[in-house]
């Protein structure tokens, strides 16, 4: 007997051959797929380890539901190579999850076969995953959120209408500063931060796409909007990330001058290494520098006992 993650482990009665439980394969213990299998049961939604007896056959996702045999040599190939023909033809239609799980792991920059082997399930299934309507199952969903580094939450886009911080806190929290050289890391290249100015109607926060040149943040706008009112002042600007699931996070915090960027051969190379169009959209094409002149950040983790 073999399987792979996503397949359906079936129980059948010895004497009249009607299914008495299934559950979907959601863990292996052998990279040949070989028993022992985790299980989530379609009628109790638990997860247990199963060791499978005469009375339980493999019902393999990519063969339909009339297929309960476990192919292997030739045989295998042969019915890869016509689900992957089958799935070509038909051309890609990702569900929601899809779509998300293809966003995320490309946005890792890992491939589809290192993507699956974090996850340890098959690089076939995850690509059923990412091109298919799916319904994975939650020990499937934990899985592909740990190998991609996010949450359950953001793989089912839940929580898209809700601000973060949800959850509760850590029973042992630990604040920590961080270094100027670890402010520059989570900075990284590029991202969405929000910068503090100050306007007639009183301070005001807003976010931007931004950029990382020269140790400068740049992000474009439009002149008389909000961000625009940054030139000429002191301004602060932070970025930030949340892990909802394990309650932890860090911020940073720039302040410094801005200004507005007007030489010619400047723009034309901070739009050449811009990493992405504003998310607003609209022409923004007037790009603003601030100049870091205080870098600070803070850590929230688990305390170390």
């Amino acid at each position: 007997m073999r399987a792979q993650l996503g397949d359906q482990l079936v129980i059948e009665s010895p004497t009249t051959g009607a299914t008495r439980r299934d559950g979907e394969i959601v863990g292996l213990h052998h990279a040949d797929g070989t028993p022992p299998y985790d299980v989530r049961w379609s009628d109790t939604h638990d997860v247990t380890l199963v060791f499978p007896g005469p009375d339980a056959h493999v019902r393999h996702l990519e063969h339909g539901p009339g297929s309960t045999h476990s192919p292997s040599g030739r045989g295998a190939a042969e019915a890869a190579d016509v689900s992957a023909r089958t799935l070509e033809e038909r051309g890609p239609n990702p569900g929601d999850i899809g779509r998300r799980v293809a966003a995320e792991r490309e946005r890792q920059g890992l491939s589809r076969e290192e993507a699956a082997r974090r996850a340890a399930m098959a690089p076939d299934y995850l690509a059923y995953l990412e091109e298919r309507p799916a319904d994975p199952s939650l020990a499937t969903l934990i899985r592909l959120a740990s190998a991609l580094g996010t949450s359950v939450a953001a793989l089912r886009g839940g929580g898209i209408d809700l601000p973060p911080g949800q959850g509760h806190a850590l029973l042992h929290p630990e604040l920590r500063d961080l270094s100027p050289d670890e402010c520059r890391a989570l900075l990284s290249t590029h991202g969405v931060g929000r910068v503090a100015v100050s306007t007639p109607d009183g301070p005001a926060v807003v976010p931007v796409n931004y950029e990382v040149i020269d140790d400068a943040i740049v992000y474009r706008t439009m002149p008389d909007s909000v961000p625009a009112a940054a030139v000429g002042t002191q301004v602060a600007f932070e970025v930030d990330h949340v892990d909802e699931a394990m309650s932890q996070g860090w911020s940073v915090l720039l302040v410094g001058p801005a200004r507005v960027v007007t030489e010619p051969d400047v723009v034309r190379r901070l739009a050449g290494h811009a990493h992405t169009e504003p998310w607003a959209g609209g022409k923004r094409e007037m790009w603003v520098s601030i100049q870091p002149k205080r870098l600070t950040g803070r850590r929230i983790r688990p305390a170390d006992r």
